[in-house]
């Protein structure tokens, strides 16, 4: 189908980002269940029109790690542990939505804590993912130095998902930060090699690698109405999409 001149292919099995911000409170409080709800209609929504849901959600409305590492009194390494432990918070949040809105939906952890959630391993999440349960990917990759934009693209990878929405802030990859600069281009199309070669700041470079070595299409665009996952996946909103 084509939207505003872009193609857009209507793929199946998505893994969807989300950015630990989006779920926060206007009062700043990590968690709002009013937005955490109303994420959890949006990606029910989708379910119901075909598509396959796998979920990365950061723990940036918690903890950075590479922030407090850069303050200086704790370690990197250890930072990101912490940061990991507040994706796994988000993760367990989002699922609880997910089932009360009436979707059945699994939490993975790369960090184990078999006590809380299941460990992450690739053949039972393939298979929770083909019995049309929504995936709940937490903890990263379970290591420091990665960020959850690099981990999405890696279980995207590994669960042979079609492509990687990025749900941002804005509708779509620019030239610079809307909100700052008036003058800031969005793109409709990038290469993988163009956002890299950019330094576009929506995706670190790492997942962008990745992405181009799988052929991993990613598909960049607005958290906030009128914007939604099925929106997006259907391309009636505006959208930047990376592909070879």
């Amino acid at each position: 189908m084509r939207e505003r001149g872009l193609t857009v292919t209507k793929f199946r099995r998505i893994l969807v980002k989300l950015s630990g911000e989006a779920l926060m409170a206007p009062d700043g409080y990590w968690l709002d269940p009013q937005t955490l709800s109303g994420l959890a209609e949006d990606l029910a929504e989708a379910t119901r029109a075909g598509f396959e849901i796998a979920l990365v959600i950061g723990g940036g409305n918690i903890i950075r790690g590479a922030r407090m590492s850069a303050a200086g009194w704790i370690d990197r390494p250890t930072a990101d542990s912490m940061g990991m432990l507040g994706t796994v918070m988000n993760s367990l949040a989002i699922e609880t939505a997910l089932n009360a809105a009436g979707v059945d939906a699994r939490t993975m952890s790369a960090v184990s804590m078999p006590t809380i959630c299941e460990t992450y391993a690739r053949q039972p999440a393939l298979h929770h993912l083909d019995k049309g349960q929504v995936l709940v990917l937490a903890g990263g990759t379970g290591n420091p130095f990665f960020t959850t934009d690099t981990a999405a693209v890696l279980r995207a990878a590994e669960l042979r998902c079609d492509a990687v929405l990025k749900a941002t802030q804005v509708d779509g990859v620019y030239s610079a930060d809307p909100k700052q600069d008036p003058n800031a281009v969005r793109f409709d199309r990038l290469t993988h090699d163009e956002a890299i070669a950019k330094d576009l700041k929506v995706m670190d470079t790492a997942a962008f690698a990745l992405a181009r070595e799988s052929r991993l299409p990613i598909i960049v665009g607005s958290v906030h109405a009128p914007s939604s996952v099925t929106a997006l996946l259907l391309g009636k909103v505006h959208s930047t999409v990376v592909a070879p």
